[in-house]
């Protein structure tokens, strides 16, 4: 029979990866909401990476360095010319390939180990309060930066600093209970961290990797559209180039950016449900489970 009662039920299936606590026994809304918030987890990391990088990607690709120029350009006609699905295969196939077995682990940085396995982070914890603080004090600095920018026209230099030193501040007042979890290698494995999957890794960096290629051209675009002529009002004021780009020229290309940007990032989320081709159980790949699991098809 068609109808949603069956939401109630248990849905004894298994999600390898949840962002929420999710046990087999729990209702199949829970596990649509797990598969939901792995797809809304994986798009907002791949959108916030890629823009930062696409933006430095994009400017670079202007530098009268042509070794820079270069290296940027091979990374965007490289990212708009391969399908995405093709690319999560080749970077999953890699794991197995290229990095060392866990008894090996690479070290990049402190706390961060690389294998087969895949990565291994340090854990950051806090209980809901004071997530919930830190969350307020960074609003309401944010908030005074954005109101110091409408009356001035600019930021100080040492904005993001200051709202670094807000939060931690904030913290440090009301005695916040947060502890860092860092991995220790004991035995045949890692204890303590978090773990990175090959799976999740993947799609993270491929999506990454991609979607940075259109933002990278989406910038240089916006950066193209802004006239000569504020290039020389700046360095007739003595600025640097560093400056004209972050006081005169950006703020000038985000009206033209902004409207293919938000395409790209409707993209991103698009292109998360190849999270299946790996086996991240994103949205997609959890409803599939459902819908062969509990045959409403039509609900699903």
């Amino acid at each position: 029979p068609i109808g949603f009662d069956f939401l109630t039920m248990p849905s004894r299936i298994v999600i390898s990866e949840a962002i929420f606590t999710y046990k087999s026994r729990d209702p199949y809304y829970w596990a649509i909401a797990t598969g939901l918030a792995n797809t809304v987890f994986v798009s907002a990391v791949v959108i916030v990476f890629s823009s930062a990088l696409g933006l430095v990607v994009g400017i670079t690709r202007l530098s009268s360095n042509p070794l820079a120029a270069g290296t940027c350009r091979v990374w965007v006609e490289v990212a708009r010319n391969s399908p995405p699905i093709v690319l999560l295969i080749f970077l999953y196939s890699l794991w197995w390939k290229v990095l060392p077995p866990v008894g090996e682990a690479l070290n990049p940085l402190p706390g961060v180990y690389a294998s087969m396995r895949g990565f291994v982070v340090p854990a950051v914890s806090m209980d809901v309060a004071t997530a919930g603080l830190l969350v307020i004090a960074l609003a309401l600095a944010l908030a005074a930066a954005g109101w110091a920018a409408a009356r001035r026209g600019w930021l100080p230099p040492l904005t993001a600093p200051a709202i670094l030193a807000v939060g931690i501040a904030g913290l440090w007042l009301a005695d916040a209970k947060f502890s860092v979890d860092w991995p220790t290698f004991t035995g045949s494995n890692f204890k303590g961290g978090k773990d990175l999957t090959p799976e999740l890794s993947t799609i993270l960096i491929g999506l990454t990797i991609y979607t940075t290629g259109f933002v990278a051209e989406i910038v240089r675009g916006g950066v193209l559209s802004v006239g000569r002529g504020q290039w020389d009002a700046g360095h007739s004021l003595g600025l640097p180039r560093g400056k004209i780009l972050r006081l005169i020229i950006i703020p000038q290309m985000l009206r033209v950016i902004v409207p293919p940007l938000n395409s790209q990032y409707i993209n991103v989320v698009k292109n998360s449900t190849l999270a299946i081709a790996v086996g991240y159980p994103d949205f997609l790949a959890v409803m599939n489970t459902i819908i062969s699991k509990s045959s409403h098809s039509i609900e699903g």
